[in-house]
């Protein structure tokens, strides 16, 4: 089985519904494309968080019922089959308005803050990138290279910074929505480690020290400096991890050439 096969049939792996044959030789080949495993594990994490009681809710137990009794009376009506469509879209509104606030209803009761959600946000971005062969928008380690690639496509031009001398080449960088609004990700290299940098305007000039956090085997480290928010996150360990945050950090704070902090598009 080469990698693209893997790729194909992963989901299928996930849920179980692999032939005996195929499931045997996606798990030999797991065993030996780390590229393929490293894919296997970060879809196995994310359906792992996304199945913890803070993102689901179990429905109301006569809803199912209610649903059925409505199709039959619909059904002993008659209707014509456009009046039925129109009048079953409405439902499917009306049912889709009562989704959004239950899911709204079961965040807050939750107890999480703001801070809680936003930190889930960045760790599926994170384990989205990893997956579907979607690392980058722009594939370079030139950093005069990917920065001019974010021009006209954010309303910001995100600091770009080059620590291949430092062990932490820039593969490239890509679009990205967090926090409500699009935002600049760059993604750098510790040998087998992928780290990605979430980087948007703060709404505060204030600068703010790195905190670390650890979620479901991945760090993340967020900081605000010259009137940016940094999120990064990876696994690699904590040590080598801090010293990234730390380089990127002195980066940011050694003087820039006129042209790194201007408005997109000039």
């Amino acid at each position: 089985m080469n990698c693209q096969e893997a790729q194909d049939l992963l989901h299928a792996y996930l849920d179980g519904e692999l032939d005996v044959i195929k499931d045997v030789a996606m798990t030999q080949h797991l065993q030996v494309c780390q590229a393929c495993a490293q894919a296997y594990n970060a879809q196995h994490q994310l359906r792992s968080a996304l199945h913890t009681h803070t993102l689901t809710f179990a429905p109301p137990a006569h809803l199912q019922q209610r649903i059925r009794s409505a199709v039959r009376q619909a059904s002993a009506a008659g209707l014509p089959p456009r009046a039925w469509s129109w009048r079953w879209l409405g439902v499917g509104v009306a049912a889709a308005a009562v989704g959004l606030i239950l899911w709204r209803l079961v965040l807050v009761g939750s107890g999480l803050t703001t801070e809680d959600l936003l930190t889930q946000e960045i760790l599926s971005g994170h384990v989205r990138s990893l997956m579907a062969q979607h690392l980058t928008d722009v594939t370079s380690s030139d950093q005069h290279t990917v920065k001019p690639w974010f021009d006209g496509k954010l309303a910001f031009s995100p600091p770009v910074k080059d620590l291949a001398g430092s062990g932490f080449p820039l593969v490239g960088g890509r679009l990205d929505y967090l926090d409500r609004q699009p935002v600049a990700a760059l993604v750098y290299q510790r040998r087998q480690h992928v780290i990605n940098v979430f980087s948007w305007p703060s709404a505060h000039d204030t600068a703010a020290r790195a905190q670390r956090l650890t979620r479901q085997g991945y760090t993340l480290m967020h900081w605000v400096s010259g009137g940016m928010v940094y999120w990064a996150v990876s696994n690699l360990n904590p040590h080598e991890f801090q010293e990234f945050v730390h380089l990127m950090q002195s980066q940011a704070a050694m003087p820039s050439s006129p042209s790194e902090h201007r408005p997109a598009g000039q």
